[in-house]
C-alpha cells in the first residue's frame, strides 16, 4: 500500500468523508490522487466522485496591471499630470501598451481629443477619479480564481489578460469494505498454490471483464476494399456476375472505337489519357467483320446512323492506353455475348486512369463501379427502375435524373441524390442505354438492349469515413491507424 493510499484511509477513518481532495491533499496532482483512489475502489475500500472546477489565472501582463494599474488608468493619470499630452507622445510615455490604454480610456469616457492633444473629459471629476475596474477585477480573480460576472470574464479573456485552467478534485467516502489496512490479493492460481493447497484460503483479485484485451497483430483491409466488398455483395444479391477486370492496359479500339468514341474526341488527347511508349501498339480484333463494321459505323454510319464522317485510321485504334474507364471491359464482354445472346447482368469494380491534375478530390487513378444489363426489349424506364432499386440497397432513396450526353449511350442520364450534410443535390453516377452503333456491329440482335451505368468508388468511401481530402485515402498521406481502426462499411443513409 502506498503512503498516499494510507493517508486517504487515515483521513476517512477520522472524518468519514473527504469533501475536496484538492484542499486536503494540497500539492498533489489530480492524476496521482485518482490513481490511488482507483486502486482503493478496486478493493471496495472507498467510493469517490469527480469535482471539476474552473480556475482563471493571470497572465504576466495582468499581474503587472494588478501591481501598477491598467494601461487606461495610467494614461488617465498621465493626462492629469501633464495637462497637455500629445497623442504622438503616448507611445514614448507608456510603451507598447500605450495604444491599448488610449483606446480603453476613450471607450470609458475618461479622456477626449483636443487637436493633437489628449485632455481630461469634461465629465470626469478631478476630485473623485473613477475606479480602475480592470485592476480591481484582476485582483479579485487573483484571489478567488474567478468573477461572478461572466461578461467581464469574457472581456478580460478577449484582452488576453487571463487564461483558463480546470482543476480536477474528488469527493471521497468510505466503501463497503473500508479499513485502514489493505490485504494483498492474489491475481491468479499458481502451481505452488495447488501443490500446497494454499489456494483454498487465498483471497483473489476479481476479474475485470470490462477491460479490453490486447489487440492481436493482424492485417487490415483498406477502407476502399471494405466499401468495394459491400458493393460486390449488393451486385451478387441482384443476380450480377463479376467481369474480369485485371487488364489495366488496352488498345484504343476497346477503350474508345468500339464505344463509338470518334478518334478526334478530346478524351483521346494526351492531356486526358495515358498512352504507353513501350510497347506503342497492340493487336486488332481477330473478327475482321466486326472490325470492318466498326470502321464503317465511324466513317459513314450504319444501323440507322450517319456516323461521324471522318477517315478512320487503324494505326490510331491500335495505340495502347491505360484504360480510362471499365467500359472497355464491358464492351469486350458484350462482344462475347453476341455468340450466345441471352439476358445477362455483369459488373466490375476496378481501377481506371485519367491524366488529371491532382487535388483534394482528384487523382490520376481512381476506381470505377460499373454495371451492365442486357435483355430483350428493355427501355429507359427499366433503367430508372433498376437505379432506384440498386441505390435503395445503399440507403439512397431520393434520386433525380438529368439528361446528359455520352458518345456511346443514348439516351443518357446523370444520377443525382440529395446530400443531407451538404444541403444540396450531388451527382452520384452516370447511366444510359448503349447505342445501336456500338451493339449491332458486335452481332447482338437488334431488339437486345443494354443498360449501362457507373459511379466512382472513392466518393461513397470518402463520405462513409468522413475523409475530405482524397490524398488521405490513397497515397503517402494515408494514416495506418486510420486503416486499422475503421470498421467494416455498411452502405446506409449516412452516404447521402
Amino acid at each position: 500500500m502506498s503512503s498516499l493510499q494510507l493517508q486517504i484511509l487515515e483521513i476517512l477513518d477520522k472524518e468519514a468523508q473527504i469533501g475536496n481532495t484538492a484542499e486536503r491533499l494540497a500539492g498533489l496532482d489530480s492524476q496521482t490522487v485518482q490513481a490511488a483512489l482507483n486502486s482503493l475502489v478496486s478493493r471496495n475500500k472507498v467510493t469517490y466522485k469527480s469535482i471539476e472546477k474552473e480556475h482563471w489565472n493571470l497572465t504576466d501582463e495582468a499581474k503587472d496591471i494588478v501591481q501598477n494599474g491598467s494601461h487606461e488608468y495610467r494614461l488617465l493619470e498621465l493626462v492629469l499630470k501633464l495637462e497637455h499630452l500629445k497623442i504622438s507622445e503616448v507611445g514614448s510615455q507608456l510603451g507598447p501598451n500605450g495604444k491599448m490604454g488610449q483606446a480603453r480610456a476613450f471607450k470609458n469616457g475618461w479622456i477626449s481629443k483636443n487637436g493633437d492633444e489628449l485632455v481630461l473629459n469634461e465629465k470626469v471629476d478631478k476630485a473623485q477619479l473613477p475606479h480602475d475596474t480592470t485592476a480591481e477585477e484582476l485582483k479579485e480573480i487573483q484571489e478567488k480564481g474567478t468573477l461572478s460576472d461572466a461578461k467581464k470574464i469574457q472581456e478580460l479573456k478577449k484582452r488576453k489578460l487571463i487564461t483558463l485552467t480546470k482543476i480536477l478534485s474528488f469527493s471521497v467516502e468510505k466503501g463497503s469494505e473500508f479499513s485502514t489496512t489493505i490485504e494483498q490479493l492474489e491475481t491468479d492460481i499458481t502451481s505452488d498454490m495447488v501443490i500446497t493447497g494454499s489456494w483454498e484460503n487465498a483471497k483473489f483479485k476479481p476479474y475485470n471483464f470490462a477491460s479490453e484485451g490486447v489487440a492481436p497483430p493482424a492485417g487490415a483491409l483498406h477502407p476502399l476494399n471494405k466499401v468495394r466488398e459491400e458493393f460486390r455483395q449488393i451486385f451478387f444479391s441482384m443476380g450480377f456476375t463479376e467481369m474480369p477486370s485485371n487488364q489495366y492496359v488496352d488498345t484504343g479500339f476497346w477503350n474508345f472505337d468500339t464505344l463509338f468514341v470518334p478518334q478526334q474526341h478530346p478524351a483521346r488527347d494526351l492531356q486526358d489519357t495515358f498512352y504507353l511508349k513501350d510497347p506503342l501498339v497492340g493487336g486488332l480484333p481477330e473478327d475482321k467483320e466486326y472490325l470492318e463494321n466498326t470502321k464503317k459505323v465511324h466513317e459513314q454510319g450504319l444501323y440507322g446512323s450517319i456516323g461521324y464522317r471522318y477517315p478512320w485510321k487503324p494505326e490510331e485504334t491500335q495505340k495502347l492506353v491505360l484504360r480510362t474507364h471499365t467500359t472497355a471491359i464491358s464492351s469486350a464482354m458484350l462482344k462475347k455475348l453476341a455468340a450466345d445472346p441471352k439476358p445477362t447482368r455483369l459488373f466490375s469494380i476496378d481501377r481506371v486512369f485519367r491524366n488529371e491534375a491532382v487535388d483534394a478530390t482528384h487523382l490520376a487513378e481512381f476506381h470505377q463501379i460499373e454495371g451492365v444489363i442486357a435483355d430483350y426489349d428493355i427501355t429507359l424506364g427499366n433503367l430508372i427502375e433498376f437505379m432506384e432499386s440498386f441505390f435503395d440497397k445503399m440507403g439512397v432513396r431520393d434520386l433525380r435524373f438529368k439528361p446528359t450526353y455520352n458518345p456511346y449511350t443514348e439516351p443518357s442520364m446523370e444520377i443525382y441524390s440529395w446530400h443531407q450534410g451538404l444541403g444540396k443535390w450531388v451527382e452520384i453516377g452516370n447511366s444510359g442505354m448503349f447505342r445501336p452503333e456500338m451493339l449491332e456491329p458486335m452481332g447482338l440482335p437488334k431488339n437486345m438492349r443494354v443498360l449501362g451505368w457507373g459511379l466512382s468508388l472513392e466518393r461513397p468511401t470518402m463520405i462513409k469515413y468522413a475523409v475530405s481530402n482524397i490524398r488521405e485515402l490513397l497515397g503517402h498521406k494515408v494514416s495506418l491507424d486510420f486503416i486499422e481502426t475503421n470498421p467494416a462499411a455498411r452502405l446506409d443513409e449516412d452516404l447521402v
